[in-house]
């Protein structure tokens, strides 16, 4: 039986503490302030929205929603990014993606000021995680360490596989790890043999957006099995991007889908919303 890495509780204990550091903050006059712009109404993306909310009201941030109609134009969102960079109270600025067609999504993510790039998504902040001198990591990936760490799972020296390359998750997974000395291989829908090449994983995260991808005979025995993966199967019950049942028995260390690295996410915005405040207030 493989040891489930529980996220809600990791992700609770991270709140928690930031929770515990914004009450000093508040002693010190400032509070820290996030806002989040979302446009059109994808469900999905509005379920984000409001965990976010939840999140920050948990938390004691201030927090601010700009809900716009989906067919805003980019100049009209360009406008509202420069505001908010100008506006004081407000710390982190969060766009949610993805954006209706015909919006520009990298136009936005390069407008919004590094400083309050709480996704880490700007070009500035992905540089600065190359060279491993960060004032903000990207939430998912982050999140994963986090739940490494409370494992116990050591990282240097160790055989690392990542499935999957997106700029959100897959690149920045692989600094994160390579970071501390980790032996890390990025593999894609082009790679040759996947299978023989997860199967060399002590560290193996998956996060490709394919229900069920990750089978059994995929998984080196022992292998700490790590699923950023949020899909649907057939019965449209959520999974993940690794069949549990089958990798499960496996693994020495798994998440499950939901309750795994999903709530990290969320915990991890709140994390650098409260960096980002103390950075521009000149908090040590």
């Amino acid at each position: 039986m493989a040891y489930i890495i529980d996220g809600k509780a990791v992700s609770a204990k991270v709140r928690a503490e930031v929770a515990e550091e914004t009450a000093a903050l508040k002693e010190r006059g400032v509070t820290p302030g996030l806002a989040v712009i979302i446009v059109g109404d994808d469900p999905a993306s509005r379920t984000y929205v409001n965990n976010k909310k939840k999140a920050c009201a948990e938390v004691g941030f201030y927090s601010e929603e700009y809900a716009l109609p989906a067919d805003t134009s980019q100049a009209e969102l360009m406008a509202l990014v420069r505001e908010l960079n100008e506006k004081k109270e407000i710390n982190g600025i969060l766009c949610q993606l993805p954006l209706p067609k015909g919006l520009d999504e990298g136009e936005i993510i390069e407008a919004i000021s590094p400083k309050k790039d709480v996704d880490a998504f700007h070009a500035s902040n992905v540089g600065k995680i190359m060279i491993g001198d960060f004032d903000f990591l990207p939430c998912t990936p982050a999140g994963v360490m986090e739940l490494l760490k409370d494992a116990g799972t050591e990282i240097s020296g160790k055989e690392c596989v990542v499935v999957g390359r997106s700029n959100i998750v897959g690149k920045p997974m692989a600094m994160l790890l390579l970071h501390k000395h980790g032996t890390v291989t990025i593999c894609h829908s082009r790679t040759a043999d996947l299978k023989e090449v997860t199967k060399r994983a002590d560290i193996l995260v998956a996060a490709v957006g394919i229900p069920k991808f990750i089978k059994a005979d995929m998984v080196k025995p022992g292998a700490v099995v790590i699923d950023v993966g949020m899909d649907r199967d057939e019965n449209g019950k959520l999974c993940g991007d690794v069949d549990f049942a089958e990798v499960e028995p496996v693994a020495s260390a798994i998440t499950p889908v939901p309750g795994g690295v999903g709530p990290m996410t969320i915990a991890m915005l709140m994390k650098n919303t409260l960096a980002a405040a103390k950075i521009q207030n000149g908090v040590e």
